[in-house]
């Protein structure tokens, strides 16, 4: 999972702007980002629907709030097998979330992912306050 200015899937890729950022010089700016994923779904869990649930917290854990409730995403996917790939090959899933733009206060934050309820990734940031 990886948290850039932009981006794109098309065709089975990811397109990618301005990306693996982990500092915003300035607080309280409106900000776009997006995550930029590619989940790996094993063979033996391809053709099977999977929950996915992405959501910006606090350094502290608190979800954080724009003002319309948590900034959070769910969603399914489900990737099926292509014909005459060799069984036990690994399938990738691409996934692009768009968020803002966001305005955000001084201090740390964690992009979360979980995947059937279960964690699997965390990309940290942190806005710098004023100097």
């Amino acid at each position: 999972m990886l948290l850039c200015d932009a981006a794109e899937e098309a065709g089975g890729k990811l397109y990618i702007l301005g990306g693996g950022w982990s500092v915003l010089q300035h607080p309280n700016l409106p900000t776009p980002m997006a995550l930029a994923i590619m989940i790996s779904v094993p063979w033996d869990q391809s053709n099977t629907r999977h929950t996915i649930a992405v959501r910006l917290v606090t350094e502290d854990g608190d979800d954080v709030d724009q003002g319309g409730g948590a900034i959070r995403v769910d969603g399914e996917i489900e990737v099926g097998r292509p014909p005459g790939i060799k069984p036990g090959t690994p399938l990738d899933a691409p996934v692009v979330l768009k968020f803002g733009p966001l305005v955000l206060d001084a201090g740390g934050y964690v992009w979360e992912l979980e995947i059937d309820d279960a964690p699997v990734a965390r990309t940290p940031f942190r806005v710098l306050g004023e100097r």
